[in-house]
């Protein structure tokens, strides 16, 4: 890990509060605006239990991540907590790449939001190609800012952060304030009673605008007494995210019927402010879009690629660098870019966001049983939790798989099919490399 070294890790430079505004930067941002429509077409009128539910499952989820990083602050993060449960083996490269992956599908979510919203501007409600062709503008900008340097992406991220939070906040308040604090859901016609699987569904979906606490994780070794601030900083931060959230969703709730939510689910934030504010509000909403969206993008990007790179470190990912100048992070920066492009033009807001669901869940699944079976009393963890945590993911997932399984079925082929790619890929490079008489590095821990 010796490249770039100076510019990456920094012990002990992450306050608690750092690491807070940090972990709600990535987690507030881009998902809401692109999730609240999303999850309200599965849960009907009990969307915002679905953000709440949401919430409790990623407070299950984080302990599995608390718990470990504890007892191991490190920057491998994710990667890490892999490479201890299950050693140097195809489980944890899939896994890993799985995270890595469903991070890139975050990414083409938000350049694809960031386009939907940009398009509020002109009155045009679905551009056709103009959305991917923003979307991919976004992705390139992102890029071009990321090779800038590490500084900058800093200097960017604190601002934005404020930014978007305090835009977020004055966007709900000023609403409520509007709509005088009544939050009656208009109801009309059958649509409103989701079944037990669409609330799920819905539920899966809205762990998506929760799961950026995981890059708290992934920077473990940064944060100041991490055996403390990790966990605190990843509950303090859910909680934030909770709040913000159940906001967000009660001033679009009472701006707006389920039907029209739905009907505007990719910008709903934006059609919320409409009947306000009308185009002043809109205005205000796509700015504050655009922010979020274009500065979740940077960090992501960032995140992804000290990912991969820390993946090919590990000897648990190939490296072709195509004759590309630069350093690892730097030729990894180009792949998330390719890919999370590729994503955004041919696939649309659902779909994106379902792929990325599946995948997020099924990583997260591992990761539970890996601490479960190998680590718990190593890590002080408490089997309860790690197999509840196991159940509700595995609940979520089902329902998702089955209510999109009617719905669109190709994109549950599509979500199979790479995940089969995905862990045979790895089992084909790892073996290679045993066969080579490379040894994998690190041992199991």
């Amino acid at each position: 890990m010796e490249h770039d070294r100076s510019t990456s890790y920094k012990k002990d430079s992450l306050s608690l509060p750092g690491a807070v505004a940090m972990g709600t930067g990535v987690m507030i941002g881009a998902g809401i605006f692109a999730l609240t429509g999303q999850v309200a077409e599965f849960a009907g009128a009990l969307f915002p239990l679905a953000f709440f539910v949401a919430a409790i499952i990623s407070a299950f989820s984080a302990y599995t991540y608390i718990k470990v990083s504890n007892k191991y602050p490190s920057a491998g993060g994710i990667a890490m907590i892999l490479k201890k449960a299950y050693g140097p083996t195809t489980m944890t490269g899939g896994a890993a790449l799985l995270m890595a992956i469903s991070m890139i599908i975050n990414e083409s979510l938000v350049a694809r939001t960031f386009g939907t919203y940009t398009l509020q501007l002109f009155d045009i409600d679905e551009g056709g190609i103009l959305v991917p062709f923003l979307a991919i503008g976004l992705i390139i900008f992102a890029f071009l800012i990321n090779i800038a340097g590490n500084k900058f992406i800093g200097g960017i991220s604190k601002v934005t952060a404020v930014m978007k939070v305090g835009g977020i906040l004055a966007f709900t308040l000023i609403t409520l304030w509007a709509a005088g604090f009544s939050f009656e859901l208009q109801a009309t016609g059958a649509g409103d009673r989701p079944s037990v699987s669409g609330f799920l569904a819905g539920v899966a979906l809205a762990i998506l605008a929760y799961k950026g606490f995981t890059t708290i994780t992934n920077s473990g070794g940064e944060v100041k007494n991490p055996n403390k601030n990790v966990g605190r900083a990843i509950m303090i931060s859910l909680i934030i995210c909770l709040v913000v959230y159940l906001m967000v969703v009660w001033a679009v709730g009472s701006t707006l019927s389920i039907p029209e939510i739905i009907r505007a689910k990719n910008y709903a934030l934006a059609e919320a402010a409409r009947p306000v504010f009308g185009v002043a509000g809109v205005w205000f909403t796509v700015a504050i879009a655009i922010i979020a969206t274009a500065s979740g993008l940077l960090a992501s990007i960032f995140a992804v690629s000290r990912m991969l790179t820390m993946l090919t470190d590990m000897n648990l990912i190939p490296h072709k660098h195509f004759g590309m100048p630069g350093d690892i992070q730097k030729h990894m920066l180009v792949y998330t870019v390719v890919l999370a492009g590729i994503l955004a033009a041919f696939f649309d807001l659902s779909r994106i966001a379902s792929l990325g669901a599946i995948f997020y869940l099924v990583m997260d699944i591992a990761i539970h049983w890996g601490v479960f079976r190998y680590l718990r009393r190593e890590v002080a963890a408490k089997s309860w939790v790690l197999i509840s945590a196991m159940a509700l993911d595995i609940g979520v997932l089902g329902a998702l798989l089955i209510i999109k399984g009617k719905a669109d079925p190709a994109i549950v082929l599509i979500a199979a099919t790479a995940i089969a790619v995905i862990f045979a890929f790895e089992k084909f490079y790892l073996s290679g490399l045993r066969n080579s008489g490379e040894p994998p590095s690190h041992h199991h821990a």
